[in-house]
């Protein structure tokens, strides 16, 4: 049970989960300079410079036992992390589709330079990158020496690779495992093991209360329009689906299953408020639906039927975006 220091009450559940409300926010605290907003602005993962806290790893560390109790107490945290840190947290292999969430700009960057002759794009690359580390510019190595070795349109996929690496895992490293050292202290690895990261924020955070028809009032459409039947068809499978389907629904499209307390009239994008937003997907009716997370854009193909726009959303929502791996 919490009692709380100069206040009167006994705890029948209320003020537990109060304490666990008043800590979820201080994770958060900028003041302690842990954890940075991904482009969405409402999921969040370890901060790189957090040592500029002297005493971060033991944050981290005491960050990963509270987040490991409340799944123990079976208590829920307003804590919405990563969709790469939810994985680090189950020990699954990130994909470079990953770092669109954290950082869309340089997710677009990297795409670039796959999908264009380096000599096109006019860059002179090596196995390394650069940091600004509290003022000094400092050079990272990707490989041994990397410094000195040329990227190329052969190896170029690996140098890609080995940047969304680097970004979302190797910078971050020592915060990750002192979350985990204190995390597994509660919840061993084998118990969580058997959830994906959508359900792993659905244990963490709860299921949320989504209000489907404050979502249509705040949706826009792009080569659709509201009376059109796939439109029609979209609004009706969404109404007829499960509440964890729905939760599903919203962390592909918008990368979290956090509603806004404001409704999603105050929805969350990387330009700030961003409406959700249903797009023509061209290329045919055997394509899955597919999601831009940044911008809360579900990209829907032209279906034709409402039996199957529900197969096929459901497949995307449920098994999500597959991307090459780190391994």
């Amino acid at each position: 049970s919490v009692t709380f220091e100069g206040e009167e009450g006994i705890d029948a559940g209320g003020l537990t989960r109060e304490w666990y409300n008043i800590l979820a926010h201080k994770i958060f605290d900028a003041n302690f300079a842990l954890f940075n907003a991904g482009a969405d602005g409402v999921t969040f993962q370890p901060n790189p410079l957090s040592a500029i806290n002297p005493d971060h790893l033991a944050y981290f560390k005491f960050v990963g036992r509270i987040v490991g109790k409340a799944i123990a107490d079976g208590q829920l945290l307003d804590a919405h992390f990563t969709h790469s840190f939810y994985k680090h947290i189950l020990g699954v292999p990130l994909t470079y589709a990953d770092l669109e969430v954290i950082d869309p700009t340089y997710y677009r960057n990297l795409n670039a330079i796959l999908n264009c002759e380096l000599e096109q794009l006019g860059l002179e690359l090596t196995f390394s990158t650069e940091s600004i580390n509290f003022g000094q510019q400092v050079t990272v190595d990707l490989i041994p020496n990397g410094r000195a070795v040329q990227v190329d349109d052969g190896n170029k996929l690996e140098y890609v690779k080995r940047m969304a690496h680097h970004r979302m895992t190797d910078s971050i490293r020592e915060q990750i495992e002192a979350f985990l050292e204190g995390f597994h202290e509660l919840v061993p690895p084998a118990l969580i093991s058997i959830f994906n990261p959508a359900e792993l924020e659905l244990l963490i955070s709860g299921m949320p209360t989504i209000d489907l028809n404050d979502l249509q009032a705040n949706t826009d459409y792009q080569g659709y329009v509201p009376s059109d039947p796939q439109i029609q068809w979209f609004w009706n499978v969404l109404r007829g689906s499960t509440h964890e389907e729905k939760a599903l629904f919203l962390q592909f499209t918008t990368g979290t299953s956090k509603v806004p307390l404001e409704g999603f009239s105050h929805l969350q994008g990387m330009r700030g408020v961003q409406r959700f937003s249903v797009h023509r997907a061209y290329g045919g009716a055997h394509l899955l639906p597919s999601a831009h997370t940044c911008f809360n854009q579900l990209d829907l193909p032209e279906y034709e039927s409402e039996e199957q726009l529900k197969t096929r959303l459901m497949i995307a929502i449920k098994e999500g975006s597959k991307g090459f791996g780190f391994a």
